[in-house]
């Protein structure tokens, strides 16, 4: 278990590395680099242009760059904020909760109602709940969601007044339903290609549990049908799906950059769109640096129990 454990913490280091290499290439890269905000200013001059990036270390060799930025953050210092001086650290702190209660409560309902469809869908094959369960997974994954976001802010906001259209509370109120009122349809939304995905590998997993030989011998023992399912079935069929859980991250924070954008959500996704909207490249680049952390651990928790509950993979 300890050469597993190192194996992976020696991966998450190395695409962490790359990762960072590559955004802070991009960001270098693009029209303008990182002085694109100062050139905006009308007063600016090419002297003082060249005194900002002589300031900013700008004028070195990339790689001196790269290394630098690299040995100030894994110290704690993120850089500063263009936009209003701040560490770029506090200002992605202000963002992370509103982003992890959405992401969080999306899991929640994308995991219990797509694994419920899905066992449902494979215990019913090819009944009418199985044929409608995959139209609908075929329809959430077809449609953006952004376009599930007007389409709910258009029917539940303006034509029924059943659920505010954004934000993430009401000004003056600030109460714990107020916030779940306004938490309720930003993560349905953003949970709706979730469930189609987990209902469909959560149907293809409890269906190749069904067929297994365990689970036939239980069924001529005479062991009711219910319990077989919960049982033998449900528990088999829930391990591929912890390492679903893990890829599904990167989706999430995806999906959470729209959602956040369509219901004015202040969390990290509309803060990344209006810090590249600002040319702010050290705030863009610490979110880039926290959602791939964010990625790597979630996928290596997920390796890691996978191994705990099914020795064979920490030996492969």
């Amino acid at each position: 278990m300890a050469a597993f454990l190192l194996s992976r913490l020696l991966q998450s280091v190395i695409l962490l590395v790359i990762v960072s290499i590559i955004g802070f290439a991009v960001l270098n890269l693009m029209p303008g680099g990182p002085l694109s905000q100062f050139a905006l200013d009308p007063g600016m001059t090419q002297q003082d242009m060249a005194r900002i990036a002589e300031q900013l270390g700008l004028n070195r060799p990339f790689h001196i760059q790269y290394l630098d930025w690299a040995w100030r953050m894994l110290q704690g210092d993120w850089g500063t904020s263009f936009r209003d001086g701040s560490a770029v650290t506090s200002v992605i702190a202000r963002h992370v909760p509103a982003t992890l209660l959405l992401m969080g409560s999306s899991t929640v309902i994308a995991v219990a109602v797509g694994t419920w469809i899905g066992i449902r869908g494979a215990t019913h094959r090819y009944s009418g709940f199985d044929y409608m369960a995959t139209i609908g997974a075929m329809i959430a994954l077809s449609i953006p969601t952004f376009w599930f976001g007007l389409i709910g802010i258009y029917v539940f906001s303006l034509r029924l007044d059943w659920l505010p259209a954004g934000n993430m509370y009401s000004i003056g109120d600030g109460s714990v339903l107020d916030y779940l009122h306004h938490l309720i349809m930003p993560s349905i939304v953003l949970a709706l290609v979730h469930i189609a995905i987990w209902s469909r590998f959560m149907r293809g997993a409890t269906l190749d549990a069904i067929s297994q030989d365990f689970v036939k011998t239980a069924r001529a023992k005479g062991v009711p049908e219910r319990r077989v399912v919960m049982k033998h079935v449900v528990g088999n069929a829930l391990l591929p799906m912890i390492t679903l859980a893990g890829v599904q991250v990167p989706s999430l924070l995806t999906g959470a950059l729209v959602t956040e954008t369509v219901f004015t959500w202040p969390g990290m996704g509309r803060l990344f769109l209006d810090s590249l909207g600002y040319s702010d490249y050290p705030v863009v680049m610490g979110l880039l640096m926290f959602s791939a952390i964010l990625t790597i651990v979630a996928n290596l928790v997920a390796d890691i129990a996978v191994a705990l509950i099914d020795p064979r993979i920490r030996l492969a």
